[in-house]
């Protein structure tokens, strides 16, 4: 009695495990590729965002923080400040802290405008930054204020934004370009 032939089932085998090794190395490139496409799970083991923001060519990007909000580093006449962007800020808005620090006397100023804010009213010293920096960009004469009152962090509002070529915020990402 003539004994089956093994050749044929070890050549299927094989061609099944090659078939699901092409499958598994097909989705872990798509996964590493489109990370936005990752199941939750493997979501959860992206890397966290640098703490410096990235640039290219006329363009600065940030990284929202756990609560979506932008934090930026940036220097006011060459003095290190930290904002708060805030597209709903019509100008600039300095603590009177972050003044003092970029050379401006908050005792010295008048405060002479009444700004609208979510806590209500509040005076501001209007006055202009000689100089606002974020990395290799940098905008002068800018207008901004000083407020009367403490604040817990500077704004970066829209007196400093009009000036860019533009700027969007999409998937947790800011884009600053000029």
């Amino acid at each position: 009695m003539a004994r089956p032939s093994r050749q044929g089932g070890e050549s299927l085998r094989l061609a099944l495990a090659l078939l699901a090794l092409g499958g598994a190395a097909s989705l872990a490139t798509g996964l590493l590729l489109r990370p936005e496409s990752a199941p939750p799970r493997l979501a959860m083991l992206r890397v966290a965002p640098p703490a410096a923001p990235e640039a290219a060519p006329n363009r600065l990007l940030y990284r929202a923080d756990g609560a979506g909000h932008f934090l930026i580093d940036a220097s006011v006449n060459g003095a290190p400040v930290r904002f708060l962007l805030d597209t709903g800020a019509s100008l600039v808005a300095l603590t009177p802290e972050d003044a003092r620090a970029a050379g401006l006397d908050p005792d010295a100023l008048s405060y002479s405008a009444v700004m609208s804010t979510a806590n209500g009213a509040a005076r501001a010293a209007p006055t202009r930054l000689r100089s606002l920096r974020l990395g290799q960009l940098e905008i002068e004469d800018v207008p901004a204020v000083v407020m009367e009152r403490p604040m817990a962090v500077s704004l970066l509002g829209m007196s400093f934004l009009d000036r860019l070529q533009g700027y969007s915020i999409r998937e947790g990402v800011l884009s600053l370009d000029w």
